[in-house]
């Protein structure tokens, strides 16, 4: 199927570079996700208004009705590892193992779309990894599953953005970079593009680190491969375990930073605000927001998609605190219309 109503993605590059224009609407989603959603117990109200939310956030979805999805989100150490750790990876397939829960299978796709896009961002300095075989975890299934129901999708280009093994961890400033190169690129298309920002915002869980003592648990980040299915079950009761001690206020984990997170959100509205977030450290989102905080990048790379001139204020916004899912739990929709 052709998506492209002016011809062939090359013929949109080939624009691109002549400066030709076409005419695109895009939105951006950011959305968190947590692999503990549906398996540790949270209040009533709080399940209520966090499922209220998701069905708001996939109407405004379906209402946008978008022709290509660009997905950015993480991974945690299933299917990139320090072996060989990308800063960004685009892929040109994918496939999602299924872990926590998601769904498991064939990702959507547009292999054409997304090596134009990645022949875009090389031809315009900016170097990324491209596999012909990605394989993503929850980090990518959860929001595709929350907003379509399954992997059931309009087509996809998922993005890998490293944001737990450093020092390949992306600045901010870079992520806005990559965003606005996207933005570039999908300009040329004719499409109504949905960009979505998967992941974040203030969390610290118990993920393995280059650092641990134990050699076996650095040997774990570095060496792809699968884990068993009893090696699975104890991840997840481990990860549970330290949900459930943080709601109660015995974990060692970093707290939930809620000021933070909405600080975040609200300084995503404005493109002066997304210069305000381009201009902080690394080391001030670790220590004020937790280790894997650096998730919310990717809502960065998402928003930054965006026109200049999509300055009104998101149509939804949704935040909870949820210590039981190990999230600080973010929605935001916007388009630049």
């Amino acid at each position: 199927m052709n998506f492209y109503g002016g011809g062939s993605i090359l013929q949109a590059y080939e624009n691109l570079a002549a400066g030709q224009k076409l005419t695109a609407s895009r939105a951006f989603l950011g959305m968190s996700h947590s692999p503990l959603m549906g398996l540790n117990p949270v209040s009533s109200s709080v399940e209520r208004a966090l499922g209220e939310a998701i069905r708001a956030a996939s109407d405004c979805v379906r209402q946008f009705d978008p022709q290509l999805v660009v997905l950015i989100a993480p991974d945690h150490y299933n299917g990139f590892f320090n072996q060989l750790m990308p800063t960004f990876c685009l892929g040109t397939e994918a496939q999602s193992l299924g872990d926590y829960g998601t769904p498991s299978g064939k990702i959507n796709v547009d292999s054409e779309c997304a090596l134009g896009l990645a022949q875009h961002l090389v031809s315009n300095a900016f170097d990324i990894a491209v596999s012909r075989r990605m394989t993503v975890d929850h980090g990518f299934a959860q929001p595709l599953e929350l907003l379509w129901g399954g992997l059931d999708t309009p087509p996809v280009i998922p993005i890998f953005l490293n944001a737990v093994a450093p020092p390949s961890i992306p600045s901010t400033r870079r992520c806005v970079e990559l965003g606005r190169r996207i933005g570039e690129f999908l300009s040329t298309t004719g499409l109504r593009t949905l960009t979505i920002g998967s992941g974040g915002l203030s969390h610290e869980p118990p993920i393995p680190t280059m650092t641990h003592a134990d050699p076996a648990i650095r040997e774990r980040t570095i060496v792809p491969r699968t884990q068993t299915a009893a090696e699975h079950e104890e991840r997840v009761r481990r990860v549970m375990a330290a949900g459930v001690a943080l709601a109660q206020g015995t974990s060692p984990l970093k707290p939930l930073n809620p000021i933070w997170d909405r600080a975040w959100m609200s300084a995503l509205e404005t493109e002066d605000g997304l210069e305000r977030i381009a201009a902080m450290s690394d080391s001030s989102i670790s220590a004020d927001a937790g280790l894997a905080a650096h998730e919310s990048k990717t809502w960065v790379v998402a928003r930054a998609t965006l026109n200049a001139e999509a300055s009104r204020r998101a149509s939804f916004t949704y935040y909870q605190d949820i210590p039981e899912y190990i999230a600080g739990f973010g929605i935001m929709f916007k388009d630049q219309a």
